[in-house]
Parts: C-alpha cells; structure tokens; sequence
C-alpha cells in the first residue's frame, strides 16, 4: 500500500496531478479542496494517498490533509459510494461542512452535491453518523486549505474548458457544468474557478 508521497508537482490537470518521486511519476486523483491547495508545478508536495487496486488498474488518489483521507475511506465504505462519487462530495464540502450535514440530518444540503440523489443522501446520513473518527467533531477541524505561500498555480491554456471538463469528470452534467461557470472571472486558475463553482452550487 503506498501511503504517502513526497516530491515535486509536474502536472496538474483537475482533476489529475502528476507527482515526480525521485525520478518516477505517479499520477493521482484528487478533490478540488486537495487541487486548489496545492502550489505550482514545479514546487515540492507531500501528499496522503489511497490506492485502489482493481483488475483493470492500480488507481491512486492524493489528499493535502490525513483528515481528508480518513473521511474519504469512510465514504467508500458505504454502499453505493465509490472514489469517484466520493471525491465528488469532498470537492464540494471540507470535513467539517459534511460532518454538520450528518449531524443535523440536511440531506437538501447533500443533494447539491454531484451523483448525490436524495435517497443516496439519506443513506450517507444513516451510515455515516455512526463511522467518524474521534477526531472528526464540528468545531475542531480547519475550514478549508491554504495554498502555499508565495507560490502561484499552473496556467491552463484554456481555464475555462478544463475547469468545465473536470466538473463533468465530478458527475455535473456538461449542460450544468456551464451554467456553473456562467459569470466567473476567466482570468483566475482552473482550481480557483472549479472552487467557485461548486461552492455557488452549494450556496444556491
């Protein structure tokens, strides 16, 4: 199991990054909360990761924060929540915003999530509530990530078309992944865009 990487960030296309470790390149899946705090290519990273070993491939996926890892490997642990729906509901809600929605039994809140249908919100609320870790308490986890000082994130050739092609790749239909785009300063990087997006598709 590989646990955790450290080395220097070659690639960041959400919702994939590219991470070389002393000469090899490992490629992971991450959320956009993990995406967005992570510095510009180039620059050193250390990341937690999770590998999922199936028989058609070894797929890895990074997180900034051990907290994010832990409540990830909680969501796949229930039925009918896999990686990728998973690091959908965290690309939309930090740790503490999903825990909240657990505790006081919003499912309207979790239904703006993307692949999130009511009845697969209430299921998350039922076997959920009973699987945090000690450690995950409203009020004792950070709100959100910082990117790393003084560092700046990748260019895109076009922001817009990657942020809309990584909301699709999160379960938004393309429709609605432009409409959440509508608006949006096109100067920003991808993951600040990407960002905005789903947190005005939380707020509305």
């Amino acid at each position: 199991m590989i646990g955790r990487l450290r080395g220097t960030l070659l690639e960041k296309q959400p919702p994939w990054m590219v991470v070389d470790v002393a000469g090899v390149g490992y490629e992971l899946e991450a959320s956009m909360t993990t995406l967005v705090a992570m510095p510009g290519t180039g620059e050193p990273v250390s990341l937690y990761t999770h590998l999922t070993i199936r028989d058609d491939a070894h797929l890895l996926y990074g997180f900034a924060r051990e907290q994010e890892r832990a409540l990830f490997r909680a969501l796949i642990k229930v039925n009918g929540i896999g990686p990728k729906l998973a690091l959908g509901i965290l690309s939309g809600m930090d740790e503490e915003a999903f825990i909240r929605c657990v505790m006081d039994d919003d499912a309207k809140a979790l239904t703006r999530l993307p692949g999130v249908g009511k009845k697969t919100a209430e299921r998350l609320i039922i076997e959920m509530r009973d699987r945090f870790p000690h450690w995950q308490q409203p009020g004792e986890l950070a709100v959100g990530l910082e990117g790393t000082p003084g560092t700046a994130p990748a260019a895109a050739a076009d922001p817009v078309a990657d942020a809309e092609a990584a909301l699709v790749s999160l379960g938004y239909k393309p429709a609605e992944a432009a409409r959440m785009l509508v608006g949006l300063e096109e100067a920003e990087s991808t993951e600040a865009m990407i960002k905005a997006a789903l947190s005005r598709r939380l707020a509305g």
